[in-house]
């Protein structure tokens, strides 16, 4: 909006570089620009507006397509006003010279034109497609048929428009239809995923398993490591106990004879000893078998071999016997 300033009888004009301001005085064109700044007088002059910036008009309509399925279509259309000479000869973009404000609705009105030719552009191409084809198609179709449309249009171009783009956001159908649609798509997406998970629960199965393959084989490896084990160790045993046996026995008999040996000896000793006392005694019972009576008698009593005698009693008759061996003997 331009900014205008009234001193008494005269008014200034300030226009912002992106609009296009055409003024007539009497009738004849006095300024004609973007970004125009001058003074003016009210009673004389015709003042117009024209934004050159780019504006961009959404639309949002519903169409039909060949198999009688409702379909809402999305766009936006991008435009600009290229001929703004024209543009004001064709639509009301005067403005009030003491406020700047447009007296009209000049956007609105090019704003249902873009959207009605748009409109009947994007209808007659839904008109001969099928509701999957537009879902799966409409977008890049819409888009080239609509910017192609608006382009060629003569109303546009006829009153200085210009469409620099056109964007096309969605084709969507009817919620339940869509639904309906989307549910063999989604039936083929779960279809994979349960694939996949199944494939997945079969890789670790299998994976489960090769590890209690392993496992197990670790286990047989083992037992069998123990069994080797428990036949060495029970070969070590019994080589032990063979060896403790044989050692034993050597010690044994060993040990048997050396008291043979020794049973032996002491045998042999007293056998000597046995002799030698027995020939000591058979040469003095031999000495002694020339003695007398009386003589072995004192002998016996000489050695202590009596016992003790504690009351001697010598009678006549013991005396004189003795007496009369021993004058014999002298």
């Amino acid at each position: 909006m331009a900014d205008i300033t009234r001193f008494r009888f005269i008014s200034h004009l300030r226009a912002n570089p992106t609009t296009h301001v055409r003024h007539l005085r009497n009738g004849k064109l006095a300024h004609d620009g973007a970004g125009q700044a001058f003074w003016f007088r009210a009673l004389n002059s015709s003042l117009s507006e024209i934004p050159i910036d780019d504006r961009e008009q959404p639309l949002l309509f519903h169409g039909r397509t060949v198999d009688f399925q409702d379909v809402v279509v999305q766009a936006t259309v991008t435009y600009r006003v290229i001929d703004p000479a024209l543009a004001s000869t064709r639509l009301d973009f005067g403005i009030d010279p003491d406020t700047g404000l447009w007296r009209a609705t000049p956007l609105e009105q090019l704003g249902g034109l873009l959207t009605e030719l748009a409109q009947q552009t994007a209808l007659d191409l839904l008109a001969r497609m099928t509701l999957t084809q537009a879902l799966s198609e409409g977008m890049a179709s819409l888009r080239l048929a609509v910017s192609t449309g608006l382009r060629e249009d003569q109303r546009l171009t006829g009153i200085g428009i210009g469409v620099e783009d056109v964007r096309v956001v969605a084709v969507r159908a009817e919620s339940d239809v869509e639904r309906a649609l989307q549910t063999p798509t989604r039936e083929m997406v779960q279809q994979a995923a349960d694939k996949a998970t199944y494939e997945r629960r079969a890789m670790a199965v299998e994976r489960e398993r090769s590890i209690a393959e392993n496992e197990l084989q670790n286990q047989i490896e083992l037992a069998r490591r123990e069994e080797q084990l428990v036949t060495q160790k029970g070969q070590n045993e019994r080589q032990r106990a063979t060896e403790a046996a044989a050692a034993g026995r050597i010690e044994t008999e060993a040990s048997a004879s050396r008291r043979r040996q020794l049973a032996e000896a002491d045998a042999d000793a007293k056998r000597v000893l046995g002799a030698a006392e027995a020939a000591a005694e058979k040469a003095l019972l031999e000495a002694y078998a020339d003695l007398s009576q009386g003589t072995i008698l004192a002998l016996a009593i000489k050695q202590g071999a009596l016992p003790e005698i504690g009351t001697l009693n010598l009678t006549p008759d013991l005396i004189t016997p003795l007496l009369a061996k021993l004058a014999n003997q002298e």
